[in-house]
């Protein structure tokens, strides 16, 4: 058996194996395929999911890396946005630490099969950062929820961080934003019934870092997140970016609509 250790390190798929000079082999694909085959069965008859957008996430299939981010209300956005990729792509989520160590580490090894790696909260964990880079231009698909804990869950108070710009920097990507609808309906909070929304997976135009080169190079990186968050969010709420009011969303993060006020970002493949 292969260390979920092991695991982490490890390319993906055959192609991006290829791109590693090493020569490693890739993950074993049996695992995903199977929990692919169940649980997309199973969720399409429970939540009738369809998924919007999903040529954007499409495009990088020829060999380029992206990171997909999210905004995080339910431990099944990233089940979601996991099965909206496949069959053809796998997004490997950055994922708390502490859930490699659950059922006396068989967690681990079925949540590293499918691509997952392990992130420690609240700090630069800089194993996961060169981690995440190396898998971006290796040309894999890295999914990430800057929020850093799921809205509106625990005490932790969702924080607008600029890592996700700094990884997809590192690993020269672009950024897809992306959400879950209806999500926070399976379970309510303060509920104890399970209830079976339709659920649209939904992925946004792409993102990339040189649209912000015209601002101050230390706000770069903060506004391109700032940006991401919003494009998220109104994904999530099915609304115009302009009407997501992201002083609510992060009311201690500073604001950057009035610098990004009418400029026009690029939609163009790079």
């Amino acid at each position: 058996m292969i260390s979920y250790k092991d695991l982490w390190d490890m390319p993906m798929t055959a192609e991006s194996a290829a791109r590693q000079e090493s020569g490693a082999k890739p993950i074993p694909h049996a695992v995903g395929n199977v929990i692919y085959a169940v649980l997309g069965s199973i969720f399409k008859v429970a939540f009738r999911y369809k998924v919007v957008g999903i040529d954007y996430l499409r495009s990088f299939s020829d060999g380029r890396g992206c990171v997909v981010a999210g905004n995080h209300v339910s431990y099944l956005d990233p089940v979601f946005l996991w099965l909206a990729a496949r069959p053809s792509q796998w997004i490997r989520f950055m994922a708390r630490d502490n859930m490699f160590q659950n059922a006396k580490g068989l967690a681990g090894q079925v949540i590293g099969r499918v691509g997952a790696f392990p992130v420690k909260r609240s700090s630069a964990d800089r194993s996961a950062i060169k981690r995440a880079a190396s898998m971006l231009k290796r040309g894999e698909l890295v999914g990430i929820f800057p929020e850093g804990t799921r809205r509106g869950r625990g005490s932790a108070v969702p924080e607008l961080h600029s890592g996700v710009a700094f990884i997809a920097r590192m690993g020269k990507a672009a950024i897809i934003p992306s959400s879950v609808r209806r999500v926070d309906e399976i379970k309510p909070k303060g509920s104890t019934f399970v209830r079976f929304p339709r659920i649209t997976v939904a992925f946004g135009e792409p993102v990339y870092l040189e649209d912000f080169d015209f601002l101050p190079k230390e706000d770069r990186l903060d506004a391109a997140s700032w940006y991401v968050m919003r494009e998220c969010y109104a994904l999530s709420r099915d609304v115009a970016r302009e009407d997501v009011d992201m002083n609510e969303l992060f009311p201690n993060s500073r604001d950057f609509s009035h610098e990004l006020e009418g400029r026009v970002l690029s939609r163009k493949e790079r």
